[in-house]
């Protein structure tokens, strides 16, 4: 039987976020969405029609809405590294650690 190690060290939750995936090609930076399966304060899995591969740095921002803010809707800017990638029927899976983030001024 195999040995399956469980490496996440901060707790996920469950909830399905808009995502802004921000990708840079030769003719500059191009803006994608996505949306999270699930979230934590070191990582994600979004789902996307991208093709990206294991190991390229990216960039993106989420929106936690105000039902989880409880004060009004929050965009974090997040740079991080893809770490796999899952063909899926309806678009690709994507778990990515969260290397860095900031939070992004409120809109006037």
């Amino acid at each position: 039987m195999a040995d399956i190690t469980e490496r996440r060290t901060s707790r996920r939750f469950t909830m399905a976020l808009p995502l802004t995936l921000r990708l840079y090609s030769s003719s500059g930076p191009v803006e994608k969405r996505g949306e999270t399966r699930d979230v934590s304060f070191r990582g994600l899995y979004f789902w996307t029609e991208e093709e990206l591969e294991a190991g390229i740095r990216i960039e993106f921002v989420l929106t936690l809405p105000k039902e989880i803010t409880m004060t009004r809707d929050v965009n974090i800017h997040c740079f991080g590294r893809v770490t796999r990638v899952e063909a899926q029927r309806r678009a690709r899976g994507v778990a990515a650690r969260i290397e860095r983030y900031e939070f992004l001024p409120a809109s006037a």
